[in-house]
C-alpha cells in the first residue's frame, strides 16, 4: 500500500523565521520541510498556520502569533493586511528601510543562485512615501456585490472600504455602493486627475467614467494611453525608468537603437532624441492598440518606426538595421532565450534591460553571459512599496 500523501493543512506550530525568498514571504523549517511563512520577518519567533500543502517538501503558512518580534516589526496600516486577509500587501508589517533591505536581499540572491553573480544591491526609494501611491488598481467584486481583492492565492474576495497604498480617487470612490456579483472593476487615475472606471465582466469591459484613454505625463512628453492599458502604477516610477534609461544609453546622433517591448513608446522617445532626426529608433510592440498609441504619441518623431509584432518574431528580421543601444521592458516572465540570442547576435554596444521580476531578470542575465555580455551596472526602485515587487534596470556591455 501506498503512504497517505503528507497534508499540514490547518496545523499550528512554532517556528523560528529564516531569510525571505522571492514571493513576499520568509523561509521557515519544520520536521525536515520547508515552510513558506507570509507576515513575518527574518530572526523572529513565531506560531505559523498551515494555509496550503500538497505534499512533498514544502508547505505555506501564515505567522498567526508573533512570539519573538522583529525590532523594524510596525502595525500594518491596513486592517486586512493580515493573515486570512487581502493578499496584495506583502510587507506592510515592516518598516519602510526594512522592506527595502528585504527587496534588496531578493535581488542579491536571485543574482547569485541564477547568474552567478556576487553583487551587492541596493533599493533606491521613489517620492512619495509607502502609502496612497498606486493609481491603477483592479478589483474583484465578491458575491455581496461590495468590492474587494483577493485573498492570497485564493479566489475568495476580501471586502474593503478603501486601500491605503491607492491613491486618492481610485479604489476609494468605488468602494461604496454594489457591484455586479463576479466581476471585476479596473480603476485608474491619470495625470489630469481623472478617474476613469470599468466594469469587466466575462471579458467584456463597461465604461463607468472617464474617457477610456488617459494622459500621463513622463520624459517631459504627455501620453495617451488606454486607460487600462500598461502604464507604471507609481506615478514618478517611468519618469525614473526613463532617466536612468537615457543616461546610460548616451547615443550619438544619428546611431540606431531598438526599443522592445515599447508600450506606447516611452523609452524610443529618450532614444529619439538622442539619436535625433538623422538617426533611427525601431520599437517594437506585440499589442496592436499599444503600437498604434505609441505611433500617435510619437508622430512628431519622424526617426522612430513603431512595428507592431511579437519581439521574438522582429528581432529575427533580416532587414532589421543593427542598433548600437537596444533597451528592452519585457513582461514579468523576461524576454527568454530566444529574444536574448538574437539580442546578442547583432552585438549592439550596450542592452539597457528594465525588469519587474528578479528572477527572470537574473535567468535572461545568464544567457546574455553566454553571449559574452556582462552585467556592468544595476539599479533596483521600490516601485511597488508594501509589496515584494520590485523594478529594476541592468546595464550589459559586451566583454572585451
Amino acid at each position: 500500500m501506498t503512504e497517505p500523501e503528507l497534508d499540514w493543512t490547518g496545523r499550528r506550530f512554532e517556528v523560528t523565521v529564516g531569510p525571505v525568498a522571492h514571493g513576499g514571504h520568509c523561509v521557515a523549517r519544520a520536521q525536515g520541510r520547508v515552510v513558506f511563512v507570509r507576515h513575518a520577518l527574518p530572526g523572529e519567533r513565531v506560531t505559523v498556520e498551515v494555509t496550503e500543502d500538497r505534499g512533498g517538501s514544502f508547505c505555506r503558512g501564515d505567522a498567526v502569533e508573533v512570539l519573538t518580534a522583529a525590532s523594524d516589526r510596525v502595525e500594518p496600516p491596513c486592517p486586512v493586511a493580515v493573515p486570512g486577509g487581502c493578499g496584495g500587501c506583502d510587507w506592510q508589517h515592516a518598516s519602510g528601510d526594512r522592506q527595502r533591505e528585504l527587496k534588496a536581499f531578493v535581488v542579491a540572491e536571485q543574482l547569485r543562485r541564477l547568474a552567478g553573480l556576487d553583487r551587492p544591491v541596493t533599493v533606491e526609494e521613489l517620492p512619495g512615501g509607502l502609502l496612497r501611491w498606486r493609481t491603477r488598481v483592479r478589483l474583484a467584486v465578491g458575491p455581496d456585490g461590495r468590492v474587494g481583492f483577493h485573498a492570497h492565492r485564493s479566489h475568495r474576495v476580501v471586502p474593503v472600504a478603501d486601500c491605503p497604498i491607492s491613491a486618492p480617487g481610485t479604489a476609494d470612490l468605488v468602494a461604496d455602493r454594489t457591484w455586479t456579483p463576479g466581476a471585476e472593476l479596473e480603476v485608474a487615475l491619470d495625470a489630469q486627475a481623472h478617474t476613469h472606471v470599468s466594469e469587466v465582466r466575462d471579458r467584456r469591459a463597461r465604461r463607468l467614467a472617464g474617457s477610456g484613454t488617459a494622459v500621463e505625463r513622463a520624459a517631459r512628453r504627455d501620453w495617451r494611453v488606454s486607460a487600462h492599458g500598461f502604464w507604471q502604477v507609481h506615478p514618478d516610477a517611468a519618469d525614473v525608468l526613463a532617466e536612468v534609461a537615457g543616461g546610460w544609453a548616451n547615443l550619438a546622433p544619428g546611431a540606431v537603437a531598438w526599443d522592445l517591448y515599447a508600450g506606447v513608446g516611452l523609452f524610443a522617445a529618450v532614444l529619439a532624441g538622442q539619436v535625433g532626426p538623422t538617426g533611427t529608433v525601431l520599437a517594437v510592440e506585440s499589442v496592436a492598440a499599444a503600437a498604434e498609441q505609441a505611433a500617435a504619441n510619437l508622430a512628431d518623431l519622424p526617426q522612430v518606426q513603431v512595428r507592431a509584432a511579437r519581439v521574438e518574431h522582429a528581432v529575427s528580421a533580416p532587414d532589421l538595421p543593427a542598433p548600437a543601444v537596444v533597451v528592452l521592458d519585457p513582461p514579468r516572465k523576461g524576454a527568454g532565450r530566444a529574444v536574448v540570442s538574437a539580442i546578442a547576435a547583432r552585438h549592439p554596444d550596450r542592452v539597457i534591460y528594465i525588469a519587474c521580476d528578479p528572477a527572470a531578470l537574473a535567468r535572461d542575465i545568464a544567457t546574455f553571459a553566454g553571449h559574452g555580455y556582462t552585467l556592468t551596472d544595476l539599479r533596483a526602485f521600490d516601485a511597488f512599496p508594501m509589496t515584494h515587487h520590485i523594478e529594476c534596470v541592468a546595464l550589459l556591455t559586451p566583454i572585451h
